[in-house]
């Protein structure tokens, strides 16, 4: 116990500025709130990520983890919902709702997707003293996979209507639903591979852990609800007064925030040589993304006062289609269950362009680009389009896939 409370001592450090702040009524200029009340969001992220991570000590199964990785975005999620239900009073933060979550999505695929895969392919490869040229996924994670492209394809309807309406919302959420139903049924129980603090609270008795988890649950969601609001306020006055696009800010630096554990974690698992754990559950952390994210915020939009369709702008129209290209070449990488060492290279690649060539003909430039590379990946799996495609609606062949799977993986090295 007491290392578990070794660990939460610098979280608590980090939230108590905030609470103080918050809680008295205190008005701090911009660039100080972004500093105080982004340090709480972060340092409620990590508590919260060990919380799920050692909650899997007692909840297990499929459906289980993807709940608990739905929990583990909670602070992205707040950021995010806050922008759109102020957009319904106010029609200028509609921007900052969608810069908010296309920089989510292009930063977890983009950076998160494609260090995970480079990370892993060299621990393994020196490990094994030869050189692996691709993560080899297990057959389970087709679903994932099918569900994810088919939330890619269904989000093309945004750039192409210019909105993102209620039935929409409502046909994303009720997918998402769908998904955890699948996942729960197509989900095995296993033994949780923690690490860090999470293992330090996964190793405390069933009667101690229990109580400490769900503690560390409701003190990490009220933290986090009571500064996403002040933390995206001061994101929005920190451009302002220091002169910076706050449209920016608060694409990259709020994601980058709040997805920071996340990260972490993922590149923990990429570094012990735990490739498919990783990479697993990025790709998961990217469907709730398509799907709960996108389809709450025109309900978030309709409750802050607003008519239940979100009207984008130009800019806002070319950094969703830009998004969407980035998700497609994503899946088409990922159809034959592989990802190879030059797919990470060139996501992270074309991630890092984006901000040498800003402005509209960048963003369309790039669109492009990612759809032709994107069309080639398919052609070249064309064989597992339709299976992809179908796997969330039929009962996969978990163990004769899973054997083919090791069978090409022994053939790799």
């Amino acid at each position: 116990m007491r290392v578990v409370l070794r660990n939460l001592l610098l979280p608590l450090l980090l939230v108590v500025p905030a609470l103080v702040v918050r809680i008295a009524g205190l008005h701090v200029a911009p660039p100080v709130g972004l500093l105080v009340f982004g340090a709480a969001v972060v340092a409620a992220s990590f508590v919260l990520a060990w919380a799920a991570e050692a909650a899997e000590m007692d909840i297990s199964g499929g459906l289980a983890v993807a709940i608990l990785a739905v929990i583990a975005v909670l602070p992205e999620y707040a950021v995010d919902l806050f922008f759109a239900y102020r957009a319904g009073s106010d029609p200028a933060y509609v921007q900052y709702a969608a810069a908010n979550m296309t920089g989510s999505n292009r930063l977890l695929l983009g950076l998160g997707w494609s260090l995970v895969v480079l990370v892993s392919l060299i621990v393994v490869s020196r490990r094994s003293g030869r050189k692996i040229r691709a993560v080899v996924l297990d057959a389970s994670h087709r679903l994932e996979v099918g569900f994810l492209a088919i939330a890619a394809l269904v989000a093309f309807l945004i750039p192409i209507t210019g909105q993102i309406n209620i039935i929409l919302g409502c046909v994303l959420l009720a997918f998402f639903v769908f998904y955890l139903v699948r996942v729960g049924l197509a989900g095995e129980d296993g033994e949780p591979d923690l690490v860090g603090p999470a293992a330090a609270i996964g190793a405390l008795r069933t009667g101690v852990r229990r109580p400490v988890v769900i503690t560390m649950f409701v003190a990490s969601a009220v933290i986090i609800v009571l500064c996403a609001e002040p933390f995206a306020e001061s994101l929005i006055g920190s451009g302002q007064s220091l002169g910076v696009d706050e449209f920016l800010l608060v694409q990259w630096l709020a994601p980058l925030a709040s997805e920071a554990p996340e990260f972490i974690v993922a590149l923990i698992f990429a570094s012990r040589g735990n490739a498919v754990g990783a990479l697993g559950m990025l790709i998961s952390a990217k469907v709730n993304q398509w799907t709960l994210l996108i389809g709450s915020l025109p309900i978030a939009y309709l409750a802050g006062g607003g008519d239940g369709v979100l009207h984008l702008d130009a800019r806002q129209v070319e950094e969703v289609l830009l998004t969407a290209a980035q998700t497609v070449l994503g899946v088409a990488i990922l159809l034959a269950l592989r990802f190879p060492r030059w797919a990470a290279y060139a996501l992270l690649g074309l991630f890092l362009v984006q901000f040498a060539i800003p402005g509209t003909t960048g963003r369309l430039i790039l669109s492009g680009v990612y759809l032709v590379i994107a069309i080639g990946a398919v052609v070249v799996n064309r064989h597992h389009v339709l299976p992809t495609l179908a796997a969330p609606f039929r009962r996969l062949p978990v163990e004769s896939e899973n054997a083919e799977r090791e069978l090409e993986t022994a053939g790799q090295r």
